[in-house]
């Protein structure tokens, strides 16, 4: 039996070979756009660094650093917002241990590089899970409160509470009324910062950049 040679159409999605010019010029956009990404990470990386060691208030619990006020964790959910929840995870593991490496507040603590991963994590889960056809300041602000309530409000007081003997309940109010006000404004500049890049990268939207790379 001769089998029916596949429509063009079909022959360009099944083989990679049929596509000529066009899949030249999508395999070398998707290389740019995956190399810009890593760059990007890179940046937010020490970004983070700078505002979270440098550019906030930390004030020392029981020889550590127990509260931190400032922009810090907006590069790390940046990263999870834009490029999914393994990207912010990578770039709160690495930023939180390279802080401490260039700026240390006592002795280094495991536990908040874990908390640092979610803070990330966290944002781009919620953002897979909201849908990402179009992005919103709603959508943003609901992924960034999830992720602070559990790693900021909730973790580091069970942390400290569970290794140094601090009381829990004392620290969560601060820590509150700190997210209060951070969350919202962290919302609204993520989504004016990843609208800019998306034009800057040539796109109409962040909704229209590709996702082909993204990890869930």
């Amino acid at each position: 039996m001769v089998s029916r040679p596949l429509p063009i159409e079909e022959r360009t999605m099944k083989d990679p070979l049929w596509c000529g010019e066009a899949c030249r010029t999508l395999s070398e956009e998707g290389v740019r756009l995956k190399t810009r990404q890593w760059v990007f990470l890179s940046l937010l990386v020490a970004l983070s660094v700078v505002l979270a060691r440098v550019a906030s208030i930390r004030i020392a619990i029981a020889g550590v650093e127990g509260i931190r006020i400032g922009f810090g964790g907006l590069p790390i959910i940046l990263a999870g917002l834009m490029f999914g929840p393994l990207a912010g995870a990578i770039v709160g593991a690495v930023a939180d241990v390279l802080g401490y490496m260039i700026n240390p507040m006592g002795a280094y603590v495991p536990h908040f590089t874990l908390t640092s991963a979610l803070t990330g994590a966290i944002p781009g889960w919620m953002m897979l899970a909201q849908g990402r056809q179009s992005i919103t300041k709603l959508k943003l602000i609901i992924a960034i409160a999830v992720g602070q309530v559990i790693t900021s409000v909730l973790m580091v007081p069970w942390f400290l509470n569970m290794l140094f003997g601090i009381p829990f309940a004392p620290l969560l109010l601060p820590r509150i009324v700190a997210q209060v006000i951070q969350i919202p404004v962290f919302g609204l500049l993520s989504f004016i910062i990843m609208e800019r890049t998306a034009k800057q990268w040539g796109y109409s939207s962040w909704s229209a950049v590709p996702r082909g790379n993204e990890e869930k």
